[in-house]
């Protein structure tokens, strides 16, 4: 009796995620990735974006899924737009 191949549904795209990451100078630090993981040790390896280059990141402060690349943008616009006291809460 032959075994069957047991079929693992895989992503066409991997989600993408805005996130937050609160930088040693106490600045707080906007992006986007599909790969949210890998872009944090990015940038904690100093091979991130030239600012966070300056002002190695902490800690990740927030995350949140996106779809697709354009509703990340869209968010990330939005959420630079808050003032800092209003940031936190925008990922609840």
């Amino acid at each position: 009796m032959a075994e069957s191949a047991i079929t693992v549904p895989v992503e066409s795209s991997p989600a993408w995620h805005l996130y937050l990451i609160e930088c040693r100078n106490g600045a707080w630090y906007a992006g986007i990735t599909n790969r949210l993981e890998a872009r944090y040790a990015a940038h904690a390896a100093g091979n991130g974006a030239r600012y966070t280059r300056a002002n190695p990141p902490v800690r990740l402060l927030a995350s949140r899924a996106y779809p697709d690349r354009s509703a990340a943008s869209r968010a990330e616009a939005q959420l630079k737009r808050l003032p800092r006291a209003k940031k936190l809460a925008f990922f609840t």
